[in-house]
């Protein structure tokens, strides 16, 4: 019996078709980058593995601890990527892995050349950047919760690589690698907010706009009101929001309210109404709707269960 991935639909390998129980790799190359699908069946420690491309790797089932740039090593989970630079050694360790449950991942390793025209188009027709001068990658923010669009575009290119039969495979997927790379970046820049905001709020527009949110959740707010703030028009506003960030402004707010939400929810000592009114909801129908679709589950069966 196959055990599926529910994300990719991939199926683990039955153990007659195993070459190695340790990191069993299937490769599907295309043009400008090749795809990897790693499995793991049992527990190993100090697995050796390295590119000649820059890899974006994710994780779909398990876990790993993984060691890069010769820091301590960091739990790696399903939900989670981690960009790799050309040449540089990923140092494995899986804990957890037996045949009942083994460790998924894709490493995808990607052209220098794809990448550079990606961003040089990019950096060719949407100039004006806010948070950063240029479009590309940023190996600070290597280790990234994949956002719901990255998380879509990487099993779109997963099922691509694995069952798209056509002759147009390979002009496919170059157009949904390029869409990958936006994506990577967008996620890298929310995730770079997260972490700097309150530093750069006095010389960075969005990051200011950003600190405001989170300080004045419980607050109304307009998208006019959010635009004067950053000191530009409504609708540029809103499409330099989205082209950076991946997102509205107004799902930003959303998001952020019920991050909140959750964080005063697992606090315990708050009625459900109570937490809605504290960050930012005037309808509670409304907030149990949102709070469910993003965490599966109502706030008031959140809350029991902490």
């Amino acid at each position: 019996m196959t055990q599926n991935n529910f994300t990719t639909g991939l199926s683990w390998r039955r153990p007659s078709d195993l070459k190695t129980l340790v990191e069993n790799r299937t490769t599907y190359t295309l043009d400008s980058c090749e795809l990897n699908i790693f499995e793991t069946h049992q527990k190993a420690a100090d697995v050796k593995l390295r590119f000649g491309d820059l890899v974006l790797t994710t994780m779909l089932q398990g876990k790993k601890v993984m060691h890069l740039f010769d820091k301590p090593g960091f739990d790696y989970l399903p939900g989670e990527s981690v960009i790799v630079p050309p040449n540089e050694v990923m140092k494995i360790d899986f804990p957890e892995a037996e045949l009942d449950n083994p460790t998924q991942c894709i490493a995808l390793s990607i052209s220098k050349e794809m990448i550079e025209n990606t961003f040089n188009l990019l950096n060719e027709r949407f100039s004006d950047r806010v948070l950063t001068e240029k479009w590309g990658l940023d190996l600070s923010y290597f280790h990234l919760i994949n956002t719901q669009d990255l998380s879509e575009i990487i099993n779109r290119f997963i099922r691509i690589g694995v069952k798209e039969r056509s002759k147009e495979k390979d002009l496919i997927a170059s157009f949904a690698l390029k869409e990958l790379l936006i994506r990577l970046t967008q996620t890298q820049a929310r995730d770079m907010l997260e972490k700097t905001y309150k530093e750069l709020s006095s010389k960075n527009r969005l990051a200011h706009i950003v600190d405001f949110i989170k300080e004045n959740l419980s607050e109304d707010f307009t998208i006019e009101q959010l635009a004067g703030k950053a000191c530009m028009s409504k609708a540029h506003f809103i499409r330099t929001f989205k082209t950076e960030l991946g997102l509205t402004p107004m799902d930003f707010i959303l998001n952020e309210r019920l991050k909140m939400a959750r964080h005063y929810l697992s606090m315990g000592g708050f009625q459900v109404q109570e937490v809605a009114a504290m960050v930012g909801f005037k309808s509670s129908p409304y907030f149990n709707r949102a709070f469910k679709r993003s965490f599966g589950k109502t706030p008031k069966s959140f809350s029991d269960g902490n």
